[in-house]
Parts: C-alpha cells; sequence; structure tokens
C-alpha cells in the first residue's frame, strides 16, 4: 500500500489516524506485550467515526443520549486507549498509556467497562461486543419509545473482526438484529484477511457480506483507509431502515513489516521495524509525544458534541418531572419506594394462603406485582416462555411495530440473549431478566461470567432447576450447574424454597447494583415452608433457621429449594423418635458467606451432625458441612453424584435417596 499517496491525499486525517498508529506502537513496545495490528489497520475508520458522526462529549462521557462506541474486537485495545487519550477524556492522561497493560492502570488488556466511563463494554472474548451491541440497540428503542425521540436518539457503533464474526453467538445476534430491524446499529467489520494462525482462508471461506445480508442487514462494502468511502458509508448507514454492516478492506499492522501477516495481529516490538513504520508515516516525534497541532485536532474533535449535549439537556429539563424522575432512577440503577412494601404485602398474601406452587410459577407471580412498579424491566425467554413463566400480561411484546414492548421472544439463543441483556444493563435505563432452563446455562455461560466481571445485575431465570423437572431426562436435568454457577465471582444463585423466598429472591435481584443474579426455579409444585410472615426478607441472609429442635439439637439438616421440604419432613421423623432437628434453609450461599461470623454461627453452630440436602452435586457444600464449625465424620450428603434419568420427578427422588427417609437414616448414622 502506497502510504505516502494517502497521506498527500488526505493530509489532516492522515496526522490524526497516525497518532493512534503511533501511540499503539509506543504502549504495545513499553509493555511487551499486547495486539498492535487491529489499532494500525482501523485507525483511519476510527477517526473517521469519531470526527464526523460519533455524538459524544469527551467531559461527559456518561451523557445518557450518547452514542456507544463497542470495540468487539477488544483486544485492539489500544485503539479505543488512544482515541479516548487524543479527544481529552480526563480519565485517559498520558500515563494511562505508557502504562499500558500494568498492574491498576484503566488501560487494562481488555476493556473493562467498570475501569473508565468512557468503556461502554467488557470485551476481549471474541463475539460478546457484538452480541452485546443487540441488547444496546434494543434498549435505545425501548427508551426512545417510552420517554421521546427528543431525549433518546443515538447509535450504536461497533468494531468488530473476523474473530467476533467466527463465533457462534454472532450469527445469534445478527439474525435476532435483522429481525427486529435495529436500525440504528452500525457493525464495521475489520476485513484484513488475518488470524492469529494465518490467513482467514485456513479456517473459514464465509461470504461474511452476504451471511449479513441473508439476516436482513443493509451492507456496504469499503476501502478501509480511505476517509470519503468510510465518510460515505456511515452516511448511508445511517439513513437505512435496517441494521448496517460496513466491510471495511484493512491492512493489519498498516506500514508495518509485519503488515498483512499474522505476526502483525500480535504485539510488534522490534525497535527498529517500529522505527521504519513511523518513518513511513511521516511521525518523527519520540515516543509517547503527539504534535500539538494533532493533539489540539483531536481535542476539538472531542468537544464536538458539547452543543448537542446542552441541547438535550435542555430538552431534557423540559419533560414532565415524574418522566425525569424515572429516567434518573433506572439509569442509577435505584429502585421505586414502593418495591419494599409491594413485597412485603405478597408475601403476606402468600404466608396466609400458603399455595403450593412450582417456584417458576411463584415467580410469575411476583413479576405480576413487580413489573408495574419497575418500568425499567425487560424480560423475554429463549423460545420457552410457558416454561419459564417469564412474561406478565402487562409488559407488550417488543416488536418493530411496538418499540414500548417490554418482552422479548429471543428464540433458541441462549447466548445470543444472555449477551443482548448484559448489553441492556451496560447501556443503561433497563433492568434485564431472561429465562432458559437450567441445563442451558451451559450455552450462555459466557455472557453470565462477563455479566460477573462486568459488574452488572443481568438476572437469569433458570427453570426445571433439578431431576425434578422429570421425564425429559438426564441431558435436561441439571446437577453440575449450581456449583457452576457458584463459583462465578460476584454473582448471587438464589434456590429459593417456595413462593416467599422466590419474592424475597426477586427483591434482591432488582435492588442489586453490581451483582449478576441466577434464579434457580423448579418445574413441580412446592409447598409454602414459610408460613409465618415476617416482614424482614429472610433471603438476604443467605440462610436462616426455618425450624428449630423441640428438644436438645442433635441435628443441623441444611437445605436449598425443593428439597427444603425434604428436610422438614426429615426433622418430623427424627423428631418422631426424640432426636432434636434444626433445619436451616440456604436459598444463597454468597449472601449467607458474606454475613459476619456471629451470625453465621449462630444460623450454624457447632456440636450436632449436619446433612446437606440438595438435588445437585455436593461440590461447593463442604464449607457448610465440615467447615463453620462442622467436622469430617460428623457430616453427609444427600444429593446427585450421577447424571439423572427419564423418569417421573417422585420416582427419580426415590431412586436417587433425596427422601425424608435417606435423610433420617443418614442422619442416625452420623449419631451412631
Amino acid at each position: 500500500m502506497d502510504l505516502t499517496a494517502l497521506s498527500r491525499a488526505h493530509p489532516d486525517h492522515w496526522s490524526k489516524a497516525t497518532a493512534i498508529r503511533a501511540l499503539t506502537l509506543d504502549a504495545v513496545a513499553a509493555a511487551n506485550s499486547g495486539h498492535s495490528g487491529m489499532p494500525m489497520g482501523m485507525a483511519d475508520v476510527a477517526t473517521v467515526l469519531f470526527e464526523k458522526h460519533l455524538k459524544f462529549d469527551a467531559a461527559n462521557p456518561l451523557w445518557p443520549d450518547r452514542d456507544r462506541f463497542i470495540l468487539s474486537a477488544g483486544h485492539g485495545s489500544m485503539l479505543l486507549y488512544s482515541l479516548l487519550y487524543l479527544v481529552g477524556d480526563a480519565q485517559f492522561p498520558i500515563e494511562e498509556i505508557k502504562n499500558f497493560r500494568q498492574m491498576g492502570a484503566r488501560t487494562a488488556g481488555h476493556p473493562e467497562n467498570f475501569l473508565a466511563d468512557a468503556i461502554e463494554v467488557t470485551t476481549g472474548p471474541l463475539g460478546q461486543g457484538i452480541a452485546n451491541s443487540v441488547g444496546f440497540a434494543m434498549a435505545e428503542e425501548i427508551l426512545r419509545a417510552t420517554y421521546g425521540s427528543k431525549v433518546v436518539d443515538h447509535h450504536t457503533y461497533v468494531i468488530a473482526g473476523d474473530g467476533c464474526l467466527m463465533e457462534g453467538v454472532s450469527q445469534e445476534a445478527i439474525t435476532l438484529a435483522g429481525r427486529h430491524k435495529l436500525s440504528k446499529l452500525i457493525v464495521m467489520w475489520d476485513n484484513n484477511n488475518i488470524t492469529i494462525d494465518g490467513p482467514v482462508s485456513l479456517s473459514d471461506h464465509t461470504d461474511q457480506v452476504g451471511r449479513f445480508a441473508a439476516a436482513q442487514w443493509h451492507t456496504i462494502e469499503i476501502d478501509g483507509h480511505n476517509p470519503d468511502e468510510i465518510d460515505a458509508a456511515l452516511t448511508e448507514a445511517r439513513k437505512s431502515d435496517k441494521p448496517t454492516m460496513i466491510a471495511c478492506k484493512t491492512h493489519i499492522a498498516l506500514g508495518h513489516a509485519a503488515q498483512d501477516t499474522s505476526k502483525g495481529h500480535g504485539a510488534l516490538t522490534n525497535a527498529d521495524q517500529n522505527a521504519e513504520a513511523k518513518a513511513a508515516y511521516g511521525w518523527t516525534t519520540g515516543p509517547f509525544e503527539v504534535p500539538a497541532d494533532v493533539k489540539s485536532a483531536w481535542e476539538a474533535i472531542g468537544k464536538r458534541g458539547v452543543d448537542a449535549r446542552k441541547e438535550w439537556e435542555e430538552r431534557f429539563d423540559k419533560m414532565p418531572r415524574s418522566k425525569r424522575e424515572t429516567f434518573n432512577r433506572a439509569l442509577a440503577l435505584d429502585t421505586p419506594k414502593k418495591l419494599s412494601a409491594t413485597i412485603k404485602a405478597f408475601k403476606k398474601q402468600m404466608s396466609d394462603t400458603a399455595p403450593k406452587l412450582a417456584t417458576r410459577s411463584s415467580s410469575e407471580k411476583v413479576l405480576e406485582v413487580l413489573n408495574p412498579i419497575l418500568p425499567e424491566t425487560v424480560g423475554g425467554s429463549a423460545d420457552l416462555t410457558g416454561s419459564n413463566n417469564t412474561k406478565t400480561g402487562d409488559l407488550g411484546v417488543f416488536d418493530v411495530d411496538n418499540r414500548a414492548g417490554r418482552y422479548v421472544y429471543w428464540g433458541v439463543r441462549e447466548h445470543g440473549m444472555s449477551s443482548a441483556m448484559n448489553g441492556m444493563a451496560l447501556h443503561g435505563g433497563i433492568r434485564p431478566y431472561g429465562g432458559t432452563f437450567m441445563c442451558f446455562t451451559d450455552y450462555a455461560r459466557p455472557a453470565m461470567r462477563l455479566a460477573a466481571l462486568s459488574q452488572i445485575p443481568t438476572v437469569f431465570v433458570m427453570t426445571h432447576d433439578s431431576i425434578g423437572l422429570g421425564e425429559d431426562g438426564p441431558t435436561h436435568q441439571p446437577v453440575e450447574h449450581l456449583a457452576i454457577s457458584r463459583s462465578t465471582p460476584n454473582t448471587y444463585v438464589f434456590r429459593p424454597a417456595d413462593t416467599i423466598e422466590t419474592a424475597e429472591a426477586w427483591e434482591i435481584a432488582f435492588s442489586s447494583q453490581k451483582t449478576p443474579s441466577v434464579l434457580s426455579l423448579t418445574r413441580q409444585g412446592l409447598p409454602t415452608v414459610r408460613t409465618e410472615h415476617k416482614n424482614t426478607n429472610m433471603t438476604e441472609k443467605g440462610a436462616y433457621v426455618l425450624a428449630d429442635a423441640d428438644s436438645k439439637r442433635q441435628v443441623i439438616l441444611i437445605a436449598t429449594g425443593s428439597e427444603v421440604h425434604v428436610a422438614m419432613q426429615a426433622r418430623d421423623l427424627l423428631q418422631a423418635d426424640g432426636i432434636g432437628v434444626r433445619v436451616v434453609s440456604m436459598p444463597c450461599m454468597e449472601l449467607f458467606a458474606a454475613q459476619d461470623d456471629a451470625y453465621r454461627k449462630r444460623v450454624l453452630p457447632g456440636g450436632a451432625v449436619r446433612v446437606g440436602i440438595e438435588a445437585g452435586v455436593r461440590m461447593g457444600w463442604d464449607r457448610w458441612l465440615l467447615g463453620e464449625r462442622g467436622k469430617f465424620g460428623k457430616a453427609d450428603f444427600v444429593g446427585m453424584d450421577r447424571f439423572g434419568a427419564s423418569a417421573p420427578a417422585e420416582e427419580l427422588f426415590e431412586k436417587f435417596g433425596i427422601t425424608a427417609e435417606n435423610v433420617a437414616a443418614k442422619a442416625k448414622a452420623l449419631l451412631a
């Protein structure tokens, strides 16, 4: 490629784009780690986007009506960091660029949303960013329909690479976007034909433009180094009534000795080669130095949106006060004052009537009273609406002709659904929840992990949570999935025993600001075990004494979910034999672990033998059975140590020994 011709044809653009390339080379070389090639190849596209199209104010990176920029190809993080430094974002002084990939820096190896206001999404696992972007675009549509285009009217721009498009979740994402005509979603594909292993042709021959077109996207093909073509394509994309994919033909590591090779993908640290590349660019300043005129030009770009932001603030101030308050409350992830009172009244009603319900049905009843007072909730299901019980009558269905609808039919797209829900949460103003079967957390897992890492309160409703789902058999019966979710940092895993605990779990999930929740809910009916009303949210403690011993306490039975009732039955059997039994319901291990030692000691004192009961694997239980004043040889577990089987639920619990009789026998054996 003739760099001289490029620089002469567009000198002002060239100098600004070159600043990105030079800073990338300097930062990666200093860190001796990183990915140089993508920022160097996509610098022209990013420059045109930020200079002429992106609506933002560098001094106010959280302006609610800003355009969103998502770097799906998160390994190219220096593209984003360079841009934020150049436009004058106060959180990105040159020291941050110099400390790229170092301890404590905002400039982490891959972008992390919680490290800086202007980083919209935690990206790096390929495909996640483009899948998140669908949620961003949906959130924009819903909020625009709710509050009006004078307050919400912005685009979501994505830079994605070949790896993003190879990952399977991208297919779920692009077909969703096409189905819903998310016209404010614009994806710029870095079409450089290089992966880590070598040319894309080693592993793929997909016609990506044709693939997007088949998914009902508007598609455009351009030279990704020609600013006029880039500008024209972005202008055209903004006028389309479909989502747009712009295929940007680029050269990875442009101007470097590693250009158009797999080596160009990674860290370019050879000092001589980097110097030669800078010379080819016409870049003469020292490391981490940007000429004053170039930096000033970029800072002017950073201020370009100031007037638009001020005009937005004026329009927002003219909105009715109640709408402004709701808008701000939802953005802040605060809950309405009436939430607590609503939950308490619901719990009182359920304690009084004591229904026998599957907790998936309990969940639906809770949502029926919460969704009307939480206009920011958006529900959905991965083609299991009637099984997950996530749809309430007041929501309306999100669709092309009903953007205000708050229920999404996600189709059989567990991963895409979960990633898009994360996008909704990251966009702001929306509290998303969505359902599938508990065993399909396997398909949603990458997004569930990123929700925890990103510190966002996405709610994953996972029904059919054990062998209790019955005849569908072991392919659909989760046994290890509770342990997998519990092993994930910053995640609440709720397994409620009845309607009361289900309501309390939802209250916590909808009040959370930085922690995602997993609701593990049953298919089979469960009796109400909390028949004495308490205003206190006992689930918030993680575990509590449900029933205490009538005589000297010899046994503590600890159970979750559907097995709490089994524990209560076992208690009756043991106490009939003169053995004092305490039953502890433990709906959320994470919250119990967070309590102080004094509370945990009151719930799980020493001395008594312990039996844990859960229709899942034992992993994760030993802290409560052997630790916390428990003793080896004085504890046992009733649960699963193999996959399930296809049979009615009652027969399965009998087959695998998850019965009151077996629990009682285990306790007696420990006392012997």
